[in-house]
């Protein structure tokens, strides 16, 4: 690990290491070294199937102005309140501009891994464990949806669309498209959705966890959440425009420890703005 990232790990084919990594990837400049840390140089050749270690030129990225606070930390989990704009993990064009990276770097955590994801707008309560033995037993409370989430989004208000309401539907999210749909099958997706307040905050509670779960059953029900660039329509927004925050925020987590066994709650403690909510639909 360095500077809160890890190197990237690539099974070589066989000879010498730094020729076929340039041949296949252009790498012949990076830094690449063995399993115990020895430096790859010209000379270097390994058995096919060996590993090696890339340690990448991080990219130039637009730094997110916003902090990610600290809810809770023990000796084995952080919970943090992460901002809008901020995604979860290096992914794409996001690296050192992500919440586990900039955390890894100001709480001396190497080891720091996310149970569970937020899309990159998507604010609020985010749990990581602090030791790589620990990430198996809390992801996994996630993926059987042992954690009861619940979510705040503001939107505006129709009279006729009688609340609450449980939306079930099949999302399904393709590889290389910014939307997922809904399609004819058996539902995959279920969220509960209660207006909290009449001046347009939302209540949601997701019983699945689908790609854009959220954002789909509220555009679905003529209810786009504000300030959403993909739903209904897709909206080019610039990288650097941190100016019209998605209106979504994870505000609550609650579940049983799989270590200690104690009921744990984290809440959010942000708050969504109330601006622009004059809109009403007929």
């Amino acid at each position: 690990m360095r500077d809160g990232l890890g190197p990237a790990r690539l099974r070589v084919r066989g000879g010498p290491v730094l020729a076929e990594l340039n041949a296949r990837f252009g790498m012949q400049a990076r830094e690449v070294v063995v399993a115990d840390g020895t430096p790859v140089d010209e000379t270097t050749a390994l058995p096919a199937g060996s590993c090696v270690y890339l340690y990448r030129d991080l990219p130039d990225e637009v730094p997110v102005p916003f902090d990610i606070p600290v809810l809770y930390r023990d000796d084995d989990i952080v919970v943090a309140d992460k901002p809008h704009f901020l995604a979860t993990m290096p992914r794409g064009r996001h690296v050192a501009q992500t919440a586990l990276v900039r955390l890894r770097r100001d709480l001396g955590l190497p080891e720091l891994s996310p149970a569970h994801r937020l899309d990159r707008l998507t604010a609020g309560v985010l749990l990581f464990t602090t030791r790589r033995e620990l990430r198996g037993a809390y992801q996994t409370l996630f993926a059987r949806g042992a954690v009861h989430k619940t979510y705040l989004a503001r939107a505006a208000v129709t009279p006729d669309l009688v609340l609450p309401r449980v939306v079930r539907s099949r999302i399904v999210k393709r590889r290389g498209r910014l939307q997922a749909v809904c399609e004819p099958g058996e539902p995959n997706a279920e969220t509960l959705v209660e207006l909290a307040s009449a001046d347009g905050l939302y209540r949601l509670t997701p019983r699945t966890g689908r790609t854009h779960q959220l954002r789909v059953h509220m555009a679905a029900l003529g209810l786009p959440i504000q300030g959403d660039p993909l739903y209904p329509n897709v909206i080019d927004v610039p990288v650097d425009d941190f100016s019209t925050p998605l209106q979504l925020l994870a505000h609550s987590i609650e579940f049983d420890d799989p270590v200690s066994g104690a009921r744990r709650q984290f809440v959010s403690r942000r708050q969504l703005s109330s601006a622009a909510l004059d809109a009403r639909l007929d």
